[in-house]
């Protein structure tokens, strides 16, 4: 008998972004699938004969620590991602992260990559268990909820200076989305305004990918300024980076995306 419905331990690779946002129970927090699915990966109805193949994640160890889901990404080049968690202890990132697949045998491709290099470190990759991951979320959104200092990054006082007197022209920069968030999402964390779909930009990289990051352009100067008390705010389980923007970085960052 072939197998053709859950995997062993529980679940489906691409119910994950439903599961985890009724886990976090705010906005949209799995972090997205790649938009088209590698032929070379994919499973076949032959690939698992007689019992269901394993849940689809791994762990990873020794990420850096400015590591973002598209360096994820960049890393897994080619498997279809459905899901980034980092993991942090205390409010800070302990340089370990679960991904999740598209697909069982894209773990394997996956495993491939242990001990290659991001950056100027190399990382390690380890099979993982859906209990794994499930515990690791549980204690992302403890975290969360408790008021961790992620939730609130200590800056420096230039940092804050700078985006205090960046001149304002109604134009944000959001950085650290979730991969999966649409415009529904943007519209909600800003609700406190009124935004058009029109005017929220998402960009994409050279493959059409999500880069994480995304446009928004308000109806005034003073909108755009006021918007930023949500800057570090989260969206399901990620914090939310703004700074100002201007017409000409909104312009060229869609562009790069073409």
């Amino acid at each position: 008998m072939f197998y053709r419905g859950k995997y062993a331990d529980g679940g489906d690779g691409r119910e994950m972004g439903a599961k985890r946002q009724r886990v976090v129970e705010q906005g949209s927090s799995f972090y997205g699938t790649s938009p088209g699915p590698s032929f070379m990966y994919n499973p076949t109805p032959f690939a698992y004969v007689g019992q269901p193949p394993p849940f689809p994640v791994v762990k990873l160890r020794g990420l850096p620590f400015d590591c973002t889901e598209v360096h994820v990404a960049e890393f897994f080049h080619g498997l279809d991602i459905v899901d980034v968690l980092f993991v942090h202890k205390n409010g800070k990132f302990t340089g370990e992260a679960f991904c999740v697949f598209g697909y069982p045998l894209q773990v394997d491709f996956a495993l491939q990559r242990n001990r290659q290099n991001m950056g100027r470190r190399y990382v390690e990759v380890f099979r993982s268990k859906r209990q794994e991951y499930y515990k690791a979320i549980a204690g992302e959104v403890s975290d969360s909820r408790s008021g961790s200092p992620r939730r609130s990054i200590p800056r420096s006082k230039s940092y804050d200076e700078g985006k205090d007197t960046a001149e304002h022209t109604g134009i944000l920069r959001l950085r650290g989305l979730p991969f999966s968030a649409g415009k529904d999402d943007i519209i909600e964390f800003f609700k406190d305004f009124v935004l058009l779909e029109d005017s929220i930009h998402f960009t994409l990289n050279s493959e059409g990918r999500p880069t994480g990051e995304a446009f928004v352009e308000f109806a005034s100067a003073e909108d755009s300024k006021a918007a930023m008390a949500k800057d570090r705010m989260t969206l399901g389980s990620r914090y939310i980076e703004l700074f100002p923007s201007s017409h000409e970085e909104l312009d060229e960052a869609l562009l790069r995306g073409r």
